[in-house]
């Protein structure tokens, strides 16, 4: 073969492997034959939980919607990683949803931290009021982070469980208390107040019961039942720290790539989640607290007024630090104007 014959050929042959580039990555990249897009949605929530049936009904809500033009796929029970994971394959596009709790909602946005602010709100009530008071802004914030948020999820009101009983701010110093990975603030508190924080990922929690490396955790009876935590921490201080607020969450590349007709469907089906979690969760944590007291839980109370000195601390410092301070001032202002204003009907 002569040299502009063998130049001929190579050229061929490049161009033939654009051409096979090309349809690879236009086949990545587009819809199914059947035309139907599939959105990707992981969450750490029990499979089998309220938290899980109420997503996947929302992805067969939406299906139904756009006549099976889109679908989602809920994996749940962490089998796609703890949420910081999560938020990292979002932010690469191998996720296109989350549902969060107030943890990887802080990761995305500080603001979100409000929620961790320990006997900030006082009722389920209280903290409806000041959640729609706050979504417009929190929405602005999540979308300057490249998502958009699409409903809040009730989790339930956090108690701390541990393998002794606990009543005393004393006791629970003694406790290797389980902590979130990823919020260094908060465990440099702990270690500053005198407890002994054990930052580790949500999906590590039973491993680290069973070996030791941590003594107790604050969770909420109802996901501390459902995971079977409470066998290995047999004892709740009924203490009311916060409630676990969540939130579902698309990315904005995702969400730009929906028709404005479909958003308006898929915003329906989220916001069916959160109706539904906020009508029965809080009922099914109380039911949590029965049924595992039945198996064998044991329910103290504080006794300690410490408890309420050593938190009001930490939500002084958790303004600034934490939570941006016009977030908190907001949240602030919200709930002692819902007090204000609940006041005089309780009297009636």
């Amino acid at each position: 073969m002569d040299r502009e014959a063998r130049q001929t050929v190579a050229q061929h042959s490049k161009s033939l492997r654009y051409v096979v580039l090309f349809l690879a990555f236009w086949t990545l990249s587009t819809p199914s034959a059947s035309g139907q897009t599939t959105l990707k949605l992981a969450t750490l929530v029990p499979t089998g939980s309220i938290w899980d049936k109420s997503l996947k009904q929302m992805g067969e809500e939406f299906k139904q919607a756009t006549g099976g033009r889109f679908e989602i796929t809920v994996y749940s029970g962490g089998t796609q990683g703890d949420e910081p994971t999560v938020l990292r394959k979002m932010r690469l596009d191998a996720l296109q949803a989350g549902a969060f709790t107030n943890t990887g909602l802080g990761m995305i946005d500080p603001s979100f931290n409000v929620f961790n602010v320990p006997f900030f709100f006082e009722s389920y009530e209280e903290l409806n009021d000041v959640v729609a008071k706050l979504t417009p802004t929190l929405k602005k914030r999540a979308e300057a982070k490249g998502f958009i948020l699409l409903n809040w999820g009730h989790g339930g009101w956090t108690q701390v469980f541990t393998k002794k009983p606990v009543q005393t701010v004393a006791e629970m110093k003694q406790v290797k208390l389980w902590t979130s990975a990823g919020n260094d603030n908060m465990v440099q508190w702990y270690k500053a107040n005198g407890f002994e924080p054990r930052a580790m990922a949500t999906t590590d929690i039973t491993t680290g019961l069973t070996t030791g490396m941590i003594d107790g955790l604050p969770t909420t009876p109802l996901v501390a039942s459902l995971f079977q935590w409470y066998r290995q921490t047999p004892y709740m201080l009924e203490i009311g720290l916060a409630p676990i607020v969540g939130a579902g969450v698309i990315t904005v590349k995702a969400w730009k790539a929906i028709p404005d007709a479909d958003r308006a469907r898929l915003v329906a089906a989220a916001e069916g989640v959160e109706k539904r979690l906020q009508a029965d969760v809080p009922k099914l944590d109380a039911d949590a607290v029965t049924a595992m007291t039945k198996a064998g839980l044991t329910v103290t109370q504080p006794t300690d007024p410490e408890w309420r000195k050593q938190f009001d601390n930490l939500a002084k410092t958790m303004r600034g630090e934490q939570v941006p301070p016009d977030i908190f001032d907001l949240a602030s202002k919200a709930r002692d104007e819902f007090r204000k204003n609940k006041k005089p009907a309780a009297a009636k």
